[in-house]
């Protein structure tokens, strides 16, 4: 098998699971109960969120598990958005999210929020200049992910920071930061708030975070009983917090060295691709090496993935969460319908392989000219 759908999930490593095992069998208590068995379960939760505030030096309270990124994505737009209605209604986002994003700002809008989206350059960059003009008075939130899930486009989030804080002191800055954590170097600072998840970092499935800086007040989302807890509450997942923090930990050490080798990776399979006219490679000089977006002018990509997966070649089309066949992302770069239309997503990690590539790279020869062949008849 060759996996290269690792932007849709990762597999959990075995360190990961050997965590979920033990906890789940050594602390069978309620972190909320008094008794010893709790309280020895309590301090089991503290110890692995004090591991994760540190690896990204924030404060422990400031970390709210949640189910995964589209739990913190819904929870830190729409608490925002519910905490500060009286401030102002307006909220601004990009073209470049993950469709959870788009979905939570539907819905705001059948509430009364307006929702703006600030343009991007053709490098995929947020559009700085366009970015001062849209923040208002009323201004309440801006939210851009630190890396796009389809073509990997790194922002700058301390730069966008800056020009919203310039022009409105008081507008919150939310990133979902989902494709970012695991991959590339992140500062928690630069933002107000961060959503993430586990299953993107070799972790378990249903385990998430939000960052929310100390200073920033949200409505919660769910409402019911914890010790601590208000935004989040009821009986935590500690198999999964244990787990989510061991994750975290494993997925930053040699971050450098291991996106040397994926970019390496990502070099080859584009050089080797050059040679067919027919396909074009979707990303500029901000993307991360781990995802690499391809348009297949000539064929069309449901039967590719398909026929590779024949050989055990597994490959995606734009994100796992969206629906339908247009990727947005390359919509948004190249104003292109058919080319954002053709779109396969190759997604590398520090797991796979010289000889994985090569093999993967043989069999999209054979594959694709089949599909050409039969196409042009």
């Amino acid at each position: 098998m060759i996996y290269l759908d690792y932007s849709a999930t990762t597999p959990v490593s075995y360190d990961v699971l050997d965590t979920i095992n033990k906890v789940s069998k050594e602390y069978i208590g309620n972190p909320n109960s008094l008794h010893g068995l709790g309280l020895k379960s309590r301090e089991l939760m503290q110890s692995a969120t004090k591991q994760i505030a540190d690896i990204f030096g924030v404060r422990e309270n400031e970390l709210i598990f949640t189910s995964g990124s589209t739990e913190s994505n819904n929870l830190a737009l729409i608490g925002v958005a519910l905490a500060n209605r009286k401030k102002g209604k307006h909220i601004i986002t990009s073209k470049l999210e993950h469709p959870s994003i788009y979905a939570i700002c539907d819905y705001l809008m059948t509430l009364g929020f307006e929702i703006s989206y600030v343009k991007n350059d053709a490098d995929g960059l947020i559009d700085f200049d366009d970015l001062k003009k849209l923040v208002r008075e009323d201004t309440i939130l801006v939210s851009i992910c630190a890396v796009n899930s389809e073509i990997g486009v790194r922002q700058p989030l301390k730069m966008i920071r800056q020009i919203i804080k310039k022009e409105n002191f008081g507008t919150l800055f939310h990133s979902d930061m989902t494709q970012a954590i695991g991959k590339i170097s992140i500062n928690l600072h630069d933002v107000d708030l961060a959503s993430m998840t586990a299953h993107k970092i070799y972790g378990p499935k249903g385990i998430g975070l939000l960052y929310k800086d100390s200073n920033v007040n949200i409505e919660p989302l769910i409402h019911g009983s914890g010790k601590e807890n208000k935004l989040r509450p009821g009986t935590p997942s500690l198999p999964l917090i244990a787990a989510y923090s061991k994750a975290i930990r494993l997925a930053n050490v040699d971050l450098e060295k291991r996106e040397r080798f994926i970019n390496l990776l990502n070099e080859k399979i584009v050089q080797h691709l050059a040679k067919y006219p027919n396909i074009l490679i979707n990303k500029t000089k901000y993307s991360i090496p781990h995802i690499l977006n391809i348009s297949l002018m000539d064929v069309n990509p449901e039967p590719f993935i398909n026929a590779m997966s024949k050989h055990e070649i597994y490959l995606g089309t734009n994100t796992a969460c969206a629906s339908g066949d247009l990727s947005t992302s390359v919509m948004a770069l190249y104003n292109d319908l058919p080319r954002a239309k053709h779109t396969i997503r190759i997604s590398l990690s520090y797991l796979s392989t010289t000889d994985e590539i090569n093999k993967f790279l043989q069999y999209f020869d054979e594959e694709y000219q089949k599909l050409q062949t039969l196409q042009t008849r």
